[in-house]
């Protein structure tokens, strides 16, 4: 292989029983082990990054319905980069190539820059650090409004985490939300929350269950923390070993993905686990968007960790 992998740039690190690689478009975690064992669907460093695996998801996660919002007295239109559906998908970050700003054996910190274009007349730039220790992977994002007027800014995550089996209808998902955001079908246009034990699909996994069958695309939010204060959602096998992501209010939603995807070996092979700051449709509607005014910085931050043993 010659020349910089379809994926960009690589960049390993590790610490203790974590070993991680992180391929600088999209600033994507490619791969992260723990032992040996995977803790995150993997992908080839000479490929095209499947299904937003790993990816940062910013100015916005999830959908823009139909590509339209208004912002501040103005209609913009964004590109639609979900045809399909007819949708702006996951942001502008996902397919930027990051600059190296600082690399250690145990992280790396990368940069990248959201110019103002069609739909989002806004400057953002983008800091993410990802860290390796004891705990796992840390991962710190950090956007600054460097252009002259308020923008709205979301951000998220896009792991899809892994168990033992590699495949999702022998996994337990714990689950500590309270309401689930109804969707229609086809299009995934999101509706109203729905207490989860009310939910049709059967949404409820509070307390852990097997997914089974159950197909989920769905965003929770009523997140219940820990004693720790951070909310925590857990995939495993039956015999305890899997993965976890941890975070904190910043981020009230989590997208979950049964990742079903019709006509391809991925289906149902890892579980999409997306802390999000605000919910799909958000530029639509409002919910949890942030404000950001010129000079202004926001921050989040999560981790990805193992549970059980190697």
């Amino acid at each position: 292989m010659t020349g910089t992998p379809l994926s960009g740039r690589q960049y390993d690190i590790e610490s203790g029983p974590y070993t991680a690689t992180i391929a600088s478009v999209g600033a994507s975690v490619r791969r992260l082990g723990y032992g040996g064992r995977e803790l995150v669907r993997s992908f080839a460093a000479e490929q095209v990054r499947p299904a937003f695996s790993g990816a940062l998801l910013a100015p916005w996660p999830n959908r823009v319905v139909d590509g339209r919002y208004t912002w501040d007295g103005s209609e913009q239109q964004l590109g639609l980069t979900e045809p399909d559906r007819g949708h702006a998908l996951h942001g502008l970050v996902a397919w930027l190539d990051f600059g190296l700003r600082e690399f250690t054996g145990d992280g790396v910190v990368l940069q990248a820059v959201i110019e103002p274009q069609q739909g989002y007349p806004h400057r953002i730039a983008a800091v993410v650090r990802y860290r390796l220790d004891d705990e796992g992977l840390h991962t710190e994002l950090e956007l600054e409004n460097t252009g002259p007027s308020a923008a709205p800014v979301g951000w998220g995550a896009h792991p899809y985490l892994v168990a033992p089996g590699r495949h999702v209808d022998d996994w337990v998902l714990e689950l500590p939300a309270s309401h689930v955001q109804d969707v229609s079908a086809g299009r995934l246009i999101p509706g109203e929350l729905v207490a989860v034990e009310d939910h049709p699909a059967g949404l409820d996994f509070r307390g852990g269950r097997v997914v089974a069958s159950t197909r989920i695309d769905h965003a929770y939010t009523g997140l219940a923390p820990d004693a720790d204060g951070r909310f925590v959602v857990v995939v495993r096998a039956r015999d305890g070993r899997g993965a976890r992501v941890v975070w904190d209010e910043r981020s009230p939603w989590v997208q979950v993905h049964t990742a079903d995807l019709a006509d391809s070996a991925l289906s149902r092979t890892a579980l999409a686990v997306e802390p999000m700051s605000c919910p799909p449709g958000a530029f639509g509607s409002g919910t949890d968007v942030v404000r950001l005014e010129a000079g202004e910085r926001v921050d989040a931050s999560w981790l990805i960790q193992a549970v059980g043993g190697a």
